[in-house]
């Protein structure tokens, strides 16, 4: 197993670094995801999943994307499954799999948009899938103050998944503002004006 240091290495060797994300830059955030995700109860091998969740660019992040040809590499460095609940996050219709987290049982599906198909998953990476996606989203949404983003989406995986997840939904969302941005599928104005700061600041060091 390659070491945390190796990753990261990669992450420099890519070019994926120092690219801006949500306040940080993509490897931070990246870092942020794997650590949280240990926290929530993920060994080691799982949570690396985290460092590459949007590896491949996702249908909202694209500030960097790795192409698809080099999903053979990532599968070396974190193993076939990791790699495969990397991709299913990046390639998700997000608005197909609002719906599908809405089941209380399988047989799940995605819209995966990157051949524009829906296809069949287990119902073991589904839950992957929902637990990765709701960490991300928690690990940022303070920061980028996108409340209102996909919220009713978000607290339906919560529920979704419940026991820990929803616990730490409710402890994230527990002070967040009253919702007024009912249009879910658009970033907020407040939060797009913020990022803006955010990465002029980046730049200007």
């Amino acid at each position: 197993m390659l070491s945390l240091k190796e990753l990261t290495t990669y992450f420099q060797e890519i070019g994926a670094d120092d690219v801006k994300h949500s306040s940080k830059t993509y490897l931070a955030h990246a870092i942020g995801v794997y650590n949280d995700l240990k926290k929530w109860g993920w060994d080691e091998g799982m949570a690396r999943i985290g460092l590459f969740h949007s590896i491949y660019g996702t249908e909202y992040f694209q500030g960097f994307t790795l192409p698809l040809e080099r999903r053979p590499d990532i599968r070396e460095k974190i193993g076939e499954t990791a790699e495969q609940i990397a991709y299913l996050n990046c390639a998700i219709a997000r608005d197909h799999f609002d719906e599908e987290i809405k089941k209380t049982s399988g047989p799940f599906q995605i819209h995966d948009r990157f051949i524009d198909q829906i296809v069949g998953v287990t119902d073991q990476h589904f839950h992957d899938l929902c637990f990765l996606h709701l960490c991300d989203w928690i690990e940022q949404v303070g920061r980028a103050e996108a409340w209102d983003y996909r919220r009713t989406a978000y607290r339906n995986l919560a529920i979704h998944l419940g026991g820990l997840a929803l616990d730490k939904y409710d402890e994230a969302f527990r002070n967040a503002p009253e919702q007024v941005w009912f249009d879910e599928y658009q970033w907020p104005e407040s939060s797009l004006a913020k990022m803006r700061r955010d990465e002029e600041r980046l730049e200007a060091h």
